[in-house]
């Protein structure tokens, strides 16, 4: 046996010691490395929504996406309520998932979940309904895809997520726009520290400008951290006014923001279909969201 020289020793002692300092068998064990938001997880999410049906209100596909959301965020351990009511002789419901506790400010993300009963903008077929790929399924798609990694990414951030109902029936049998989401906001007890929208958000070619009416500080920050992580489909232009499930929050005073895709070209067409959208956008969306959040003082 040959004598080891000293400073090798110490050498050899300092790499001991680092190695026991992360690994289990020294009696330590490394912290798990945090979830990542997987867009082709997203997109199976979305390929869901779609194999069932357009999910207008009132019919056995809407009740199943209601029912399948709610399922899946039970199973990831969100606190779920589901919040039910009536709108024109329809019975409506919005589906709230809760995490982190109420004692600090609350984030709220949200999307609608259901497809418009006529394509009225396709020029060949508008009494046919949407089957919503990306006009409903993509924002839905995100958010249960960040209902999964949300904990892992952001510990203890109070956030609610919440999938509206009759958003996309406006002008259709006297029905108005946005229906869930004027329903949520009315029955808030609480003030939440402000909402972020996600619609249209799966286009192969995303291009998500500010939208005028929301609120241009949290509009800043989110397509600030877009640009930090080169997520170049978030362009910092202004150029759509819209009303969208964003609207009532911020007619309550609740800052809101709203994250659309309005020049998809097959809008409230038959053929918003699910090979129009792609994992690449919808994953560009939902880490930029994590990371915004991740941002944000809990």
């Amino acid at each position: 046996m040959r004598d080891t020289p000293p400073f090798k020793a110490l050498q050899t002692m300092r790499i001991i010691t680092f190695l026991c300092l992360g690994l289990s068998a020294c009696g330590q064990a490394l912290p798990p490395t945090p979830a990542e938001f997987d867009g082709t997880e997203a997109l199976s999410w979305a390929a869901w929504q779609v194999a069932l049906g357009p999910r207008i209100p009132g019919t056995a596909a809407h009740a199943a996406a209601a029912d399948g959301i709610a399922r899946r965020l039970g199973e990831l351990d969100w606190l779920v309520e589901r919040q039910t009511f009536d709108y024109l002789g329809t019975a409506l419901e919005n589906v709230v998932a809760r995490r982190g506790g109420e004692s600090g400010p609350i984030l709220i993300l949200g999307a609608h979940y259901d497809t418009r009963p006529r394509a009225d903008m396709d020029a060949l077929d508008p009494a046919s309904p949407v089957p919503g790929a990306n006009d409903g399924a993509s924002g839905v798609a995100v958010l249960l895809e960040m209902a999964r990694v949300l904990e892992s990414r952001v510990p203890g951030r109070a956030v609610w997520l919440v999938f509206f109902d009759g958003e996309d029936s406006g002008s259709i049998a006297a029905w108005d726009w946005v229906v869930g989401s004027r329903e949520f906001v009315s029955r808030l007890t609480i003030r939440p520290q402000a909402a972020v929208i996600v619609d249209m958000v799966g286009d192969a070619d995303l291009q998500l400008y500010w939208e005028r009416n929301s609120d241009p500080g949290i509009q800043s920050e989110i397509w600030q951290t877009a640009a930090g992580l080169g997520h170049t489909a978030f362009i910092p232009e202004a150029r759509h006014s819209l009303l969208d499930d964003h609207t009532p929050f911020i007619q309550a005073g609740i800052p809101a923001v709203d994250i659309i895709d309005f020049d998809y070209p097959y809008w409230h067409t038959t053929q918003d279909t699910l090979d129009k959208i792609s994992a690449a956008s919808l994953e560009q969306v939902g880490r930029t969201l994590l990371a915004w959040l991740a941002g944000q003082d809990s």
